[in-house]
């Protein structure tokens, strides 16, 4: 017979103790463990010898793969971030700010998939089915093959699962749904793990591809234990700026393809619509005009290249200690550029305000930014402008030499295309010159030959 239980469960990492701490032991954070209640049941050795029959191992070379275990969602740039398309059985978590769109794109996937001739549930349990009627009229939705089913109880869920059989099940969010068989509240540690498990048995029994909707703390983590991400077979980021209209789907994990792969949105009134050539959406406001500190770089998301304009402004500071500013940029890298501008150019910004701005919002991570950077504040401090044809690209080292960067050949092209007549790449990379007719190639060693290579003219006083 069932038993009931208390436990105190850390709602941030989901650590478990018999006794509540002010202190979770584990992840350091204070006031997070609640109390919360829960039936322990033992299996009987018939039940489990009944279990083990079921599973039998087999050779690895033996195990025979169905080429139609992987199907397109509808949308190019969201099986480019799967990896070419959802996987029967598997389970996907999109996380994402609220109000940034994931409910759209899930609604539009819902659609895409329907129109190949799969049945699809959507499972909405922050909204009723009218008022997610009304946002499919909005965003253009309607399918005889797509069905909205407003409900927060599991055993409810699974009982229509079991009778319309879908070959894709959304549920609108996991943080909102909850199961009987655990008495503590939706969103809690315990039922979020619960429930996980329930959806697992369900993906890989019935052979259904789930995607699951996941909240976010307000420090940009997945909300619930990080079991949760353990758990499913793909974790994607929905990210973008509320305050602008593009979108980025990244993929963080992904047992079926590669990872850190990006998909490009723009959010319109009537959804979202993919971005084939995201360069051109983040320079097409990039006046002709160049001013001093205006530089662009080829940065990489993924595996796809990237025209990104980044801008920096240096003035004379009013204050004790100038003031060093970033947007898209790691603070402490840039902080680690200006240290080098220093002692390798003898650039003096002791009493200089630095602020660095990377357009439209977007987050560099990779190091191959710091060149564009440096020239970046090296032409805004000395008022001389970078040509508006040029580009940028390399790694900077504390001794001022220009690094080596991966996929150059990729970033190289990427600039051709878009009809820029050349770019500045570290010497380091061993190019064949004559594959690239359109572009020219300007190799430099260090950051004080970058500069005078890259400087266009002086400005006008």
């Amino acid at each position: 017979m069932a038993k009931l239980k208390t436990k105190w469960v850390c709602q941030n990492c989901g650590y478990e103790t018999a006794k509540y701490l002010g202190k979770c032991p584990d992840c350091g954070q204070w006031s997070t463990l609640t109390e919360e209640v829960f039936e322990t049941s033992s299996t009987s050795g018939a039940s489990l010898k009944a279990v083990m029959n079921d599973i039998k191992p087999c050779l690895i070379n033996e195990i025979e793969i169905d080429n139609t275990i992987r199907f397109s969602t509808g949308i190019d740039e969201f099986d480019r971030v799967l990896g070419g398309g959802l996987v029967q059985g598997s389970i996907v978590l999109l996380a994402g700010d609220p109000g940034i769109g994931k409910s759209t794109i899930l609604l539009q996937t819902g659609k895409a998939v329907c129109k190949n001739g799969r049945k699809a549930l959507y499972v909405s349990a922050e909204e009723s089915a009218s008022q997610v009627k009304l946002r499919s009229q909005r965003l253009g939705v309607s399918s005889d093959s797509l069905y909205v089913y407003s409900q927060t109880s599991f055993e409810a869920i699974k009982l229509q699962i079991d009778e319309i059989k879908p070959e894709v099940l959304i549920i609108d969010s996991i943080q909102a749904v909850y199961t009987n068989t655990i008495s503590s509240s939706p969103g809690s540690v315990s039922q979020i793990r619960e429930c996980t498990n329930i959806l697992m048995d369900i993906a890989k029994n019935k052979n259904i591809t789930v995607v699951v909707i996941g909240h976010v703390t307000k420090e940009g983590n997945i909300a619930g234990p990080k079991v949760l991400e353990h758990m499913v077979d793909t974790v994607i980021y929905f990210e973008g700026d509320r305050y602008k209209s593009y979108r980025l789907l990244r993929c963080m994990k992904n047992r079926f393809g590669t990872t850190n792969e990006v998909g490009v949105f723009n959010m319109c009134d009537d959804g979202l619509h993919e971005i084939t050539n995201p360069s051109e959406l983040f320079l097409n406001e990039r006046t002709k005009n160049i001013t001093p500190g205006s530089v662009v770089i080829a940065t990489n998301e993924g595996t796809r290249p990237l025209l990104i304009e980044i801008q920096a402004l240096v003035g004379t500071t009013s204050y004790p200690s100038p003031r060093r500013v970033s947007n898209g940029i790691d603070y402490n890298r840039l902080l680690q550029i200006l240290a080098v501008l220093e002692k390798r150019v003898g650039l003096n910004l002791s009493k200089q305000d630095v602020y660095v701005n990377v357009i439209g919002g977007i987050d560099i991570d990779e190091p191959a930014a710091d060149l564009g950077v440096a020239l970046a504040v090296t032409t805004c401090a000395r008022d001389v402008v970078v040509s508006p044809d040029t580009v940028i690209v390399g790694e900077l080292g504390l001794s001022g030499e220009v690094r080596t960067v991966n996929n150059l050949n990729k970033r190289i092209r990427e600039a051709e295309k878009l009809g820029f007549k050349k770019i500045i790449v570290p010497k380091s990379n061993s190019l064949k010159k004559e594959e690239f007719k359109e572009i020219q190639i300007l190799e430099v060693e260090r950051l004080i030959d970058s500069i005078s290579a890259c400087v266009y003219k002086e400005t006008e006083k």
